[in-house]
């Protein structure tokens, strides 16, 4: 929860906050509302104008107005995800109603205000979207590593570590291959952050697919004792 104290200077770094509404007045209140707890802001009169500025690389999020001249803020929400524009959005209105604020829910938004609304429970709003788009940020970095380690393995490593999701153990993609069981366990330096990952999912999927193989062995001697039983 982001609760207001002596305020200090934001950073090029620091979340930041866009807020789009075609109430000027509104607009700086927000504006003064955010940097009273060092929020960077940045507010625009239309969505057509958040468009034409440039989005920092930092965890940010959208406050914004449903009503909006030239296209409704629930379509620009929607408008946004086509475009592949990832930003936590608040919506306030003055005009809500239960379906409005459904569908907006529906399509991600992380609330929906009514006006007036109390500072605090803005406040609360923004940091939540905040937290959200800084754990997206996460997300995607950790996926953009794995892509760049899986890159850097040769193509026998990708092989073997195939073989690894797959659920095989070391002895089995050693003859799978031909390789010894040492250049099994262990691929080039190069690609040893990729091949632990590899590894690790690999002894996931390994207890599942033995609980399979168990299963099917316990079914096959049930039927043979089965068969094998005299009849009563």
């Amino acid at each position: 929860m982001i609760e207001r104290s002596a305020r200090q200077p934001a950073t090029a770094e620091a979340p930041i906050v866009f807020v789009v509404d075609d109430d000027e007045s509104l607009r700086e209140a927000l504006r003064s509302l955010f940097r009273s707890v060092s929020l960077r802001v940045e507010t625009f009169g239309s969505a057509a104008e958040f468009l034409r500025s440039k989005l920092p690389d930092v965890a940010s999020c959208l406050v914004l107005d449903v009503r909006l001249p030239g296209v409704s803020g629930l379509d620009f929400q929607a408008e946004l995800a086509k475009a592949n524009i990832h930003i936590p959005v608040i919506f306030m209105t003055g005009h809500g109603d239960i379906p409005m604020s459904v569908q907006a829910m529906k399509a991600g938004a992380v609330d929906f205000l009514t006006k007036p609304f109390r500072d605090q429970d803005m406040l609360d709003a923004v940091a939540a979207a905040i937290e959200r788009d800084r754990s997206r940020r996460k997300d995607e970095q950790r996926l953009s590593d794995v892509r760049a380690r899986f890159e850097s393995l040769t193509e026998r490593e990708r092989e073997v570590m195939g073989l690894v999701t797959a659920g095989l153990m070391n002895k089995q993609i050693a003859g799978e291959l031909g390789l010894s069981e040492i250049l099994a366990r262990r691929p080039g330096e190069n690609g040893g952050s990729a091949w632990r990952s590899a590894e690790q999912a690999g002894e996931q999927i390994r207890p599942k697919r033995a609980s399979c193989r168990a299963g099917a062995n316990f079914h096959e001697q049930s039927t043979l004792s089965a068969a094998g039983r005299p009849a009563a």
